[in-house]
């Protein structure tokens, strides 16, 4: 809780449930990752949180930025920052948008297939192309394996095809998965994308780029290291499988840079128990799964939570407030909450700025999209 957003929260007294931004902080990761990463490009993952304020906020401050859609290269446009600052991040690309992209001026895009690779081709010629490895993700709170990615020996022969069909085979890309608690998992990655630079090299291609992808955490219940000794051994992984011949690096941060900077402010709707005999409440707030919390799915994301009241607490399961038996936040990983908790209180989820108001969903059940204010 900052100051700024404690005093907005007090002043302006808004409809629950909301999300509430300190951009302070999201600059403060900025300078701190470029400080402690600086021979790394910073490519900021629009999908994490999209809102103009935080655009705005990371043009102005020099970032790059990741894209997965039209859409967001739209926004990123209009916040004014230039098609060579773009990467076209998404694997799964319709033709006409690649298309579109190409004529904007965007000459960075990933692939992950043959197919994928056909359509750059033909509506993106000449552009620089990365191909993305895949990776097993161990250690990371919320895994993005198997949807994304080929095998070393696929991209490879991707690569080399890339360059048949004019386009510049230009880099690999690789995401050890977000919230990424392992610091060994870069080792790994760096590892097997080295031995590819080979490969490829031996092909007489020479790669210039690797995308380290994100996988920086925000600070959730679990204690994490610093970011300084996830850059290190960022770091160190490159110069073990590089040597001092360091290819170009670029970096996709999207929840360390915005995930500690928002607290969403909730009420409690109804407080129960299922019987007579059982001692856990089921607490239920006016947001849940579908207001914007859809990272607690399988309980993957575990946020900290401010209640009023102290003395003491008991087990609580909490749940949302939409008619879906899906919709319940944690049941078995149990919080503790006063036992004087009750209807109408306000309860404050801590570092909900990432991934929040993007999943957010328009009208499920009626419930109006997460509110979001910028301080």
């Amino acid at each position: 809780m900052t100051a700024k957003i404690s005093r907005f929260l007090a002043e302006q007294r808004p409809e629950t449930p909301c999300l509430v931004v300190d951009l302070d902080v999201i600059a403060g990761n900025y300078g701190a990752l470029r400080r402690f990463l600086p021979v790394a490009q910073v490519f900021y993952a629009v999908k994490a949180n999209p809102a103009k304020e935080v655009i705005s906020l990371l043009v102005g401050l020099g970032s790059c930025f990741d894209t997965a859609s039209r859409p967001e290269i739209e926004q990123v446009l209009a916040a004014g920052a230039t098609p060579d600052r773009i990467s076209f991040g998404n694997t799964i690309k319709k033709q006409k948008d690649i298309a579109w992209a190409y004529e904007q001026g965007v000459r960075l895009f990933a692939f992950d297939s043959e197919a994928e690779l056909q359509k750059l081709a033909q509506s993106a010629p000449g552009a620089k192309v990365f191909c993305r490895l895949l990776m097993t993700c161990e250690g990371a709170e919320w895994p993005l394996s198997r949807k994304f990615g080929c095998d070393a020996e696929m991209a490879r022969d991707l690569l080399i095809k890339a360059r048949t069909l004019g386009l510049e085979p230009y880099g690999v890309s690789f995401h050890v998965g977000s919230q990424q608690t392992r610091l060994d998992q870069w080792d790994i990655a760096v590892g097997k994308t080295a031995m590819l630079f080979t490969a490829l090299n031996e092909a007489g291609i020479e790669l210039k780029m690797i995308n380290l992808g994100g996988g920086l955490p925000a600070r959730y219940r679990d204690d994490i290291a610093s970011v300084d000794d996830y850059a290190s051994a960022i770091m160190n992984a490159m110069t073990k499988h590089f040597g001092n011949n360091l290819p170009l690096m670029i970096v996709e941060p999207g929840r360390s840079l915005v995930g500690d900077s928002g607290i969403i402010e909730a009420e409690v709707v109804l407080i129960s128990k299922k019987s007579y005999d059982e001692d856990v409440r089921w607490v239920y707030l006016d947001i849940g799964k579908f207001g914007g919390l859809a990272e607690t799915m399988d309980e993957s994301i575990k946020y900290r939570l401010q209640a009023p009241g102290k003395g003491p607490t008991g087990p609580v399961v909490l749940a949302g407030p939409t008619c879906d038996s899906a919709d319940i936040l944690y049941e078995k990983f149990q919080y503790q909450m006063p036992l004087s908790l009750k209807v109408g209180d306000k309860v404050r989820i801590l570092a909900t700025g990432a991934y929040t108001t993007s999943y957010s969903a328009v009208n499920f059940n009626g419930f109006e999209p997460l509110k979001a204010y910028y301080v």
